[in-house]
């Protein structure tokens, strides 16, 4: 065995680790020598959004010490960053380990001073952001693994916007963790006192605060009885979702039991993500056995939302990121001009891999739409750079997330869910269906289609394939894609985009990121990004055209697969 782990292996055994730990890595040791290596090669990374991985013993896993060693860094950057009293509010979710962990952080942050306002039991990852808002805190933590399968579990830091943390703190954040050499540096215990258990008061703010973004209440009390199907998928979402739809006034809510109590082991699903088609499975047949208007699903934090329809055969169909967020933000920005209640100042954000159809209608209603880089941070950084000047109205991003009002600065679940079904009780007051809504829209701005291909490349070597893509894309741009010019390039790794056919180049004003877009002069855009947390490159696809009539939609859908298939094989994607 490497020297290295040796070295970290005798520490856990020999420090001042407790009886349990020493036990399960002398197990290891006897019965499991890969394992071992594997828990120890390593010292689980503390990036940009905090830790993920695998829980278990050793330095490269989620348990007490490495969560312990990085509440320490943070709360040693908090009391550079603050002067007078430091306050700070922990959430977790239905994970396990997540309550205990959360505890963890709580006893080093109170033993460092810091005052703690710790959740009863678990909440929804943007409850902890409004709360950060609400209690004046200095940040937040929040212990969950957001869709991961059921081995992980994670730990997210916030800034006193409640939202996660943007330069220059996520790099000085990062800097104090990587500090902290020993267990013998975290401060365990002392300060108990410091420590406030939280619930039913924040909720109540929280869902009011919800309530107040209800854009056309008196169209609810019409579609009181709208039937919906909802999924927490054994996550958080149980606590505030079945509440805030009885407030909004829908009297015909069924949730789906088989997946209605919190659980960590996520019995009925092999990924608890509502991205997946297995995971809304359940609640499909569900759906379909109550002949419901739409089913709902979120994720075990609650900050993701997924959803699904009858098509306009009848048929349930799951309707994608981009699907969502194109009716939602479609939704809110024209009930806003409807009820009188758009400004001058109204703007919506994206990130740059999410349809563009929404820079489209929003132009149209005269609603600025910014574009930031992926990650729900980016679009809070924004929100703070332009308070007080611009409004922010709504945002969001392909991966099912989407966030209404400013109160929270992260991806909302809760809030999205409940004006989603508003904006289906909206569209059966009209006679139609969200589906039909959604092509009404294409017909009107244009039909955008949206694809995503993932390719895993595993290892060192498959890191180096990657970056190699990545340079050769950059350094020998393909002149044609599909037989259409590419006719724009952005690389937000240099800043700046150039016109292939003047040579002309322009700064992007956003910070640095390892994205390539590729336009075609057929409107076609072609997204390039690699994971920063895993040996994968992801590509984005979208594809238009005009729809002249609904009754066009299913050859224009047929014909813009067949584009996005043929962008992918002419790129050697397959």
């Amino acid at each position: 065995m490497d020297n290295i782990i040796e070295s970290k292996v005798s520490q856990w055994l020999n420090g001042q680790f407790d009886a349990d730990t020493v036990a399960a890595v002398r197990k290891l040791q006897q019965d499991n020598p890969d394992e071992l290596a594997d828990a120890f090669y390593r010292s689980l990374e503390f990036g940009t959004g905090g830790l993920r991985g695998i829980m278990g013993v050793g330095t490269n896993r989620m348990n007490k010490y490495t969560v312990g060693m990085a509440t320490q860094g943070f709360a040693n950057y908090l009391k550079q960053a603050f002067t007078g009293e430091i306050k700070l509010a922990i959430a977790h979710d239905s994970r396990n380990n997540s309550r205990y962990f959360a505890e963890v952080a709580a006893n080093v942050l109170a033993a460092n001073g810091i005052r703690v306002y710790l959740f009863e039991s678990l909440r929804p990852t943007p409850e902890l952001s409004f709360t950060i808002r609400h209690l004046g805190c200095q940040g937040g933590i929040v212990l969950t693994a957001s869709h991961n399968p059921k081995e992980y579990n994670g730990y997210k830091a916030y800034w006193n916007d409640g939202a996660q943390l943007v330069p220059p703190h996520d790099k000085n954040v990062i800097r104090e963790v990587e500090k902290i050499a020993s267990i013998d540096e975290v401060k365990w215990s002392g300060g108990e006192a410091n420590i406030t258990s939280i619930g039913k008061d924040i909720d109540e703010a929280y869902l009011q605060e919800l309530k107040n973004l209800s854009i056309q209440p008196e169209v609810i009390k019409e579609q009181h009885d709208l039937k919906i199907v909802y999924t927490p998928i054994h996550g958080t979402g149980i606590t505030l979702v079945p509440e805030i739809l009885k407030r909004y006034g829908f009297t015909n809510v069924h949730v789906v039991e088989e997946q209605a109590t919190p659980d960590g082991n996520f019995p009925t699903v092999v990924y608890p993500n509502p991205e997946e088609a297995e995971a809304m499975s359940i609640g499909l047949k569900k759906a379909k056995e109550l002949d419901a208007a739409i089913l709902l699903g979120t994720d075990p934090d609650s900050d993701r939302v997924g959803i699904a329809v009858k098509d306009i055969k009848g048929e349930w169909t799951l309707l994608n990121g981009n699907q969502t967020a194109v009716l939602l933000f479609n939704y809110i920005i024209e009930g806003r001009k409807r009820k009188g209640l758009a400004g001058d100042t109204d703007y919506v954000c994206k990130t740059v891999v999410t349809s563009d159809l929404i820079d489209v209608f929003a132009a149209s209603n005269n609603v600025k739409c910014y574009n930031v880089l992926t990650g729900f941070k980016w679009i809070a950084d924004l929100i703070r750079r332009k308070e007080g000047q611009e409004k922010f109205i709504c945002g969001g991003e392909e991966s099912y997330g989407y966030m209404i009002g400013d109160n929270v600065r992260d991806k909302d679940a809760i809030a999205s869910v409940a004006l989603i079904c508003e904006m289906a009780a909206y569209a059966r007051s009209q006679g139609r269906s969200l589906y039909e809504q959604l092509i009404d829209i294409y017909v009107k701005y244009g039909y955008y289609k949206e694809n995503l291909i993932s390719i895993t490349k595993k290892g060192m070597k498959g890191a180096e394939e990657i970056a190699e893509m990545m340079r050769g894309y950059r350094d020998n741009p393909p002149t044609t894609i599909d037989g259409s010019p590419v006719v724009t390039l952005y690389d937000y790794e240099l800043q700046q985009v150039k016109n292939l056919k003047t040579g002309e180049v322009k700064p992007i004003d956003l910070p640095k990121s390892n994205v390539l877009q590729f336009v075609l002069e057929d409107g076609s855009k072609i997204s390039a990004r690699p994971s920063g947390t895993e040996p994968k490159i992801k590509f984005y696809f979208s594809v238009n055209q005009k729809l002249a009539k609904a009754a066009d939609f299913d050859a224009a859908t047929q014909a813009l697969d067949q584009r996005v298939q043929n962008i992918i094989k002419d790129m050697k994607l397959k």
